[in-house]
Order: C-alpha cells, then structure tokens, then sequence
C-alpha cells in the first residue's frame, strides 16, 4: 500500500467489499442514505467524525493510514529547532515511531529492488542503523 497519495473513499470501498457488509447495514449505522455511501466510496477526503464511524463500522484504523503518511513523508525537524516554548502543551508529533506496517513497507521496497538503502535512508530520513536493525530482525 502506498501512502504518498491517499485515496480515502477507495480504502473503505475494498475495507467494505472485503468484509461483505451489505449496504443496508452500512446505512443503518451511519445514519445516511445509500448515495450518501456512494458519494463517499468517490471522495479522496471526508471529515474525520464520518470517518471514525466507517474505522468503528469496518472494525479497521483509517486514522492510521495518514499517520503512516506523516511518518513517511512529513520534513524532517530541525536539530536545533527551538522555537516551542517550554509550557507548550500541545502534543508534539514524533516522527520515530514506526508500526509494523511502516517497516513491511519500507522493507518491500528495498527487496523489490524498488528503492536501494540509501535512497530510503534520504527519502524518507530513517537512520541508518534504525534500517539496519529492521533488516536483521527480519532475516
């Protein structure tokens, strides 16, 4: 799965089809008509009160596909980047943190001879011996 360009309304659809889950229930539980469901299979975004329906509908995380997006492509922080004060409260986003499913990818890629180890330590600004690490534990 690529993460580069999300296609929401394309994800449900197949998390759907998957599961085989009539649209009569779909409607039911979100409230909504049926092209109201269609217009959604169409569209790349929609809000995130709908989409946390679909993910506890579909009993799948969609959440987690922009989070994955974020780790892979969101710039890297600046070393000496200091311009959040200290009493800031905000949760901060950290970009090492990376599930199971953002290793597989990446590791697909260098496999697939898709992407080299070095492009994928400048592409997607991973560490070098955080890459290494993965590739041992998965021989």
């Amino acid at each position: 799965m690529l993460y580069k360009n999300i296609h929401i309304g394309k994800y449900i659809k197949e998390m759907v089809d998957h599961k085989n889950i009539p649209i009569e229930r779909i409607c039911n539980f979100l409230g909504k008509d049926e092209e109201f469901v269609e217009n959604v299979y169409e569209s790349q975004s929609i809000g995130t009160d709908i989409l946390l329906r679909w993910s506890k509908l579909l009993e799948y995380d969609f959440f987690r596909l922009y989070s994955s997006h974020l780790i892979l492509y969101a710039p890297p922080a600046a070393a000496n980047k200091n311009t959040t004060p200290k009493s800031d409260t905000t949760p901060q986003f950290r970009k090492n943190i990376y599930t199971q499913e953002i290793k597989d990818f990446i590791l697909n890629r260098i496999e697939s001879g898709e992407m080299t180890q070095a492009e994928v330590i400048k592409e997607y600004s991973i560490p070098k011996s955080t890459l290494h690490r993965w590739i041992q534990k998965k021989r």
